[in-house]
């Protein structure tokens, strides 16, 4: 399977990507995006570093000048990349996959997101062929620059403390070290795991799997917090337990997130189609303009940007803010969560429950033998339903509604459902993962 993703380059360091390819990829994409000035960043993988270094080497070889901004999260690459005036930017990061893995996040000028739809196949054809446009006479120039003051200058002008919070942080040994900056001061952080290692001793640094929520909530519940916060491998997605580490889901955060910024500011709030409608209700009744989006960053991005709306959540904790170029800010989810948390004198939990209506499934993967018979057996059985193909298959039957969408990699079958109560949830929930699981 090729390292060059739908939404990025990642793969196994050694066997799938080296040095040697990284400087490839560095000429490869000079080659195709033609930019003046990128800026280089890194997490804090061991051979981060190294392929770093390759990649400058590559880009420079082009004649193209790297702004090297050094080991930050994937939001502060962003900023970087906006503030900065690039041309682009590349974040060497696999975000939470294993210490084994690396990779590359691609953005032209003002963070726009490089995919497998607009550049990364073109970019993996000219790496393959080695198909670079001539070097020039003169190298690019490298220079060192130090983005966190500027970002964290940035985003604090967002915080709005108004009583003192204690919040338990897993760092998860990943850059959320680094994109905690942000927050030092302004809250009393109790942190796990913040030293930075690649390997991961601790958990995966993956809050989409439950798992990675263990050590935060047994804290947590030991402990006097107002909230708990898990950062991914490269901080560009967070998840939140409550004050008694009960893990909150994203699509709620979306929902908190939006109602604190649509007190300041009317506007448009996208929200991606997995989300509860509770999310769709509570951004109407607090006076915005409610807009589904299909799952996955760049798709989400380009939709933001387009309409210039408020802002946007997705259920995998990507929170995208207009503020950072319609872009990641793990940072400023957090402190819109604490302000809101510091404002009110009910805990968090008291906060979500109003929203928190419906009863989710969560997503459930089935392994099929036949994808394509899945929509067909479904249309088939909900005959009356209201259904769209925003992405993958989204069927409405009155009060209770469901969404299946396949894997991109793997014969896999996602399953979304929501429904009035848990009893009612699990019935429907039952029934279209027979059918699923009979293709």
């Amino acid at each position: 399977m090729s390292i060059f993703k739908a939404y990025d380059i990642r793969g196994i360091v050694g066997t799938e990507l080296d040095e040697s390819l990284a400087r490839k990829i560095g000429e490869g994409f000079a080659t195709l995006v033609e930019p003046r000035t990128v800026v280089i960043a890194r997490d804090m993988r061991p051979h981060s570093p190294g392929l770093a270094k390759a990649l400058t080497e590559g880009l420079t070889a082009q004649g193209v000048d790297v702004i090297d901004i050094g080991r930050t999260s994937t939001p502060m690459c962003y900023f970087a990349n906006g503030s900065l005036n690039a041309d682009a930017s590349i974040m060497i990061t696999a975000s939470h996959n294993p210490g084994e893995y690396n990779g590359f996040k691609l953005c032209r000028a003002n963070a726009v997101p490089i995919s497998g739809a607009n550049g990364i196949k073109e970019l993996e054809q000219i790496v393959l062929s080695e198909s670079f446009r001539p070097r020039p006479a003169t190298p690019g120039k490298v220079t060192e620059h130090d983005i966190v003051p500027a970002y964290v200058k940035h985003i604090r002008q967002f915080a709005d403390i108004k009583r003192p919070l204690r919040v338990a942080v897993d760092y998860a040994n990943a850059m959320g070290i680094a994109e905690a900056a942000v927050l030092e001061g302004l809250l009393d952080m109790d942190p796990l795991f913040d030293t930075y290692d690649g390997s991961f001793p601790n958990h995966e640094a993956n809050p989409l799997d439950e798992e990675t929520f263990e050590s935060l909530t047994e804290h947590v519940q030991n402990g006097q917090f107002d909230f708990g916060i898990a950062f991914d491998g490269d901080a560009d997605r967070v998840g939140f337990v409550d004050e008694k580490g009960q893990i909150i889901s994203m699509d709620m955060i979306t929902a908190l997130i939006a109602r604190a910024l649509l007190a300041k500011e009317k506007g448009i709030v996208f929200y991606d189609l997995r989300s509860s409608k509770a999310v769709k209700e509570l951004i109407e009744e607090n006076g915005g303009e409610a807009r589904m989006s299909r799952v996955g960053h760049a798709f989400i991005k380009q939709q933001i940007r387009e309409a210039n709306a408020v802002f946007a959540g997705e259920l995998s904790g990507h929170y995208y803010f207009r503020e950072n170029f319609f872009t990641e800010s793990s940072g400023l989810a957090v402190l819109f969560i604490a302000n809101l948390v510091s404002a009110s004198d009910k805990p968090l939990s008291e906060l979500v429950a109003p929203i928190r209506k419906y009863a989710a499934s969560g997503e459930i993967n089935s392994r099929v033998k036949d994808p394509q018979a899945v929509f067909a057996k479904i249309r088939e059985a909900y005959p009356d339903a209201k259904t769209f193909e925003l992405d993958g298959l989204s069927v409405e039957m009155g009060d209770w509604w469901f969404n299946v969408r396949m894997s991109n990699t793997e014969p896999l079958c996602r399953l979304n459902l929501e429904a009035p109560t848990a009893p009612e949830m699990e019935k429907h929930r039952d029934d279209v993962l027979a059918i699923i699981r009979s293709c």
